[in-house]
């Protein structure tokens, strides 16, 4: 069974303290720590920041201890004209001597003039590797300890309205791997992989971005089309030469009432022509697309995904409280025509939601996915896509 995962936060047990089950002056003692930490503003163009303590566990890293942080904000204190951005900070360290600092980061300026979209990672922390295509078996799960850094980042300049070009770079590094599997394992899996020694991969490329989201860590309709491509070469740095594309489709709908949300996303990714390492590979499984699977549970060139949530921000009977349903198929391939419908993977399950910022309508989110192979589960602030 995939290792099932999440994270705990202060933030979580305040909202669990101030449920109907809680007595009043539990709920009252409750409300006013979270108002303290919160400070939701009045004004939701006024900048916030939360930080707050998480745990988690889970048998390849033991227990986890790390604090998690976000400012959201938009350009000129002006939420009405401008959208709404947002960065996140998060470290953490195990009992098993591993760490991570990760940030992430999607800034808008005013008037949506430019667009600025990041991801970065650095961490000592392990990976779960089942090998290369469709049909591998959950038996043949191996950890992989080392290093990993990775820089990637985007510019975006506005076209027309809603309309942004840019261009983005992708920097990745594993370092000194280490493949903790018996030969008899490793004959399962025919050889390990390239970039099984570790690799260095760096790629540019062009991206084009149709958005209509206002706020995008909870859409409540609009659209968002991303056509992008990376090419990773040689003589930029890169230990391998290959090219990725991606195509991403989202649409947002409130079919029956304004706060009920129907989100729907089609996903796919490809490596068409030169060779990736293991780590570079289109990967199905995370916490936004196809929750439940680990991300990189199948792993090939080819990617496709698609996924449907319908949400509840908030419930008819609650001020703070929602809650969602969503289902998602998806599948990997050497090639796209490779893909066949005994080899598609569903995952589905639901969601509980807590309104963190009334006024700029940011809740928090616990997943709990479920696939044929187990369950995952997943504690973020923002909707998953």
């Amino acid at each position: 069974m995939i290792t099932a995962w999440a994270r705990l936060s202060l933030c979580l047990l305040i909202a669990s303290a101030s449920g109907a089950a809680a007595q009043p002056k539990v709920i009252e003692k409750a409300q006013g720590i979270a108002q303290k930490l919160i400070k939701d503003s009045a004004d939701p163009g006024k900048t916030q920041f939360l930080a707050y303590p998480t745990v988690g566990f889970s048998p390849e890293t033991s227990w986890e201890f790390g604090v998690s942080s976000v400012l959201v904000f938009s350009a000129k204190q002006n939420f009405d004209r401008n959208r709404l951005s947002e960065i996140t900070l998060f470290a953490f360290y195990t009992l098993r001597n591993q760490y991570g600092l990760w940030s992430d980061h999607a800034v808008y300026t005013d008037n949506d003039a430019w667009y600025f979209l990041g991801r970065h990672r650095l961490q000592s922390f392990p990976l779960l590797y089942w090998g290369i295509g469709p049909q591998t078996r959950r038996a043949d799960k191996v950890t992989v300890d080392g290093n990993y850094l990775q820089v990637r980042q985007r510019v975006m300049h506005k076209l027309i309205p809603d309309l942004f070009f840019g261009a983005g770079m992708d920097f990745q590094r594993l370092f000194d791997p280490r493949f903790e599997a018996t030969q008899e394992q490793i004959d399962r899996l025919g050889s390990l992989p390239k970039g099984a020694a570790g690799s260095t991969s760096l790629g540019v490329g062009p991206s084009l971005i149709y958005d209509t989201r206002h706020n995008y860590l909870n859409v409540r309709k609009g659209w968002f089309i991303e056509g992008s491509a990376l090419f990773y070469r040689p003589g930029l740095g890169s230990d391998y030469a290959f090219n990725t594309y991606i195509i991403d489709f989202r649409r947002y709908l409130t079919p029956f009432h304004k706060d009920q949300t129907l989100a729907l996303q089609a996903y796919f990714q490809s490596i068409p022509t030169g060779q990736a390492p293991f780590n570079m590979l289109s990967m199905l499984g995370s916490e936004q697309l196809m929750r439940g699977y680990y991300m990189g549970r199948f792993r090939d060139n080819s990617y496709a995904a698609a996924q449907a949530e319908y949400r509840f921000l908030p419930f008819p009977f609650s001020k703070r409280f929602g809650g969602t349903a969503f289902g998602s198929v998806g599948s990997v391939g050497s090639h796209p025509s490779d893909f066949s419908p005994r080899q598609w993977k569903w995952a589905g399950g639901v969601g509980a939601r807590y309104l963190l910022f009334s006024r700029k309508d940011i809740f928090i989110r616990f997943d709990a996915a479920f696939t044929p192979e187990g369950p995952g589960y997943y504690f973020f602030m923002g909707e998953a896509f």
